[in-house]
C-alpha cells in the first residue's frame, strides 16, 4: 500500500510548474527512501529537464538494487534522454540483472550518451560468481564493439572499460590480447579524437604494457 507520505510527495510534484518547484518537489520524493517512488521518478527523468533528472537519478541510485526490476521495464522508446538517465542509474547499480539491457543499449541505441552509460556500465558490472566466464567475457565483447563506435566520447568510455577489467579481474588470454590491441589502436594516430587517444595511453600505461 502506498503511503500518505508518497502521496503527498508525488501530489506536490504533479504541482510543480517551475524548474525551482520540481527540483525541489524531487528531492523531497527523494528523501522519503521509499523503494515505490522508483516509477515515479522514472517518470521525471522524462521531463527533459536536467537539473531535475540528475536529482531523481541520485534518488533512484540510493534506492538501490531493489529498484532493478523497475529500470529493466521502463526505457522509454522515444525519449533517449530518459534513456540515457535508467541506463546511467543501471550502471551505477552495478547490478548484473542489468546486463542484457545494457548490451541491448550499446548495440541497438541511436544515441551517443546512452551507448556511452552503457559501455560504463559493463565496465563496473558486478559480475554473479556463478555465471563469471560468461558474464565477463560478454562484458568484454562489449566493451571491444564500444572502441569501434562512430562517437569518441564512447571510445573513450571503451578505453576506460577496458583498463577497469584488465586490471581488476582475471581475463581469459585471448580476450584480454584482443582488449590491448584495442587499447594500442585507440592510443594510436589511428584514432581522430586526441582525448581518446590520451585516454587509451593512460590505460596502456597503468597496465604497464607503454
Amino acid at each position: 500500500m502506498t503511503s500518505s507520505a508518497l502521496k503527498d510527495a508525488i501530489r506536490a510534484l504533479d504541482r510543480a510548474t517551475s524548474t525551482p518547484d520540481l527540483v525541489e518537489a524531487t528531492r523531497a520524493l527523494c528523501a522519503l527512501g521509499d523503494p515505490e517512488a522508483a516509477g515515479t521518478l522514472v517518470k521525471v527523468l522524462g521531463f527533459n529537464n536536467p537539473a531535475v533528472a540528475g536529482v531523481a537519478t541520485q534518488g533512484l541510485i540510493q534506492l538501490g538494487r531493489d529498484i532493478v526490476p523497475t529500470l529493466l521495464v521502463s526505457l522509454d522508446a522515444r525519449n533517449y534522454g530518459a534513456r540515457a538517465w535508467v541506463v546511467k542509474v543501471l550502471s551505477a547499480l552495478r547490478d548484473p540483472r542489468g546486463l542484457d539491457l545494457l548490451e541491448h543499449a550499446l548495440n541497438a541505441d541511436i544515441a551517443p550518451s546512452v551507448r556511452r552509460s552503457a559501455t560504463r556500465g559493463l565496465a563496473d558490472l558486478e559480475i554473479d560468481p556463478s555465471l563469471k566466464d560468461q558474464q565477463l567475457q560478454r562484458c568484454m565483447q562489449g566493451l571491444l564493439k564500444a572502441g569501434h563506435d562512430d562517437e569518441w566520447v564512447v571510445r573513450y568510455a571503451a578505453a576506460f572499460g577496458l583498463e577497469q577489467r584488465l586490471r581488476t579481474t582475471t581475463v581469459d588470454p585471448s580476450i584480454a590480447d584482443q582488449a590491448v590491441a584495442m587499447l594500442q589502436n585507440l592510443a594510436s594516430d589511428a584514432e581522430d579524437a586526441r582525448v581518446v587517444r590520451h585516454r587509451a595511453v593512460l590505460a596502456l600505461q597503468r597496465l604497464n604494457l607503454e
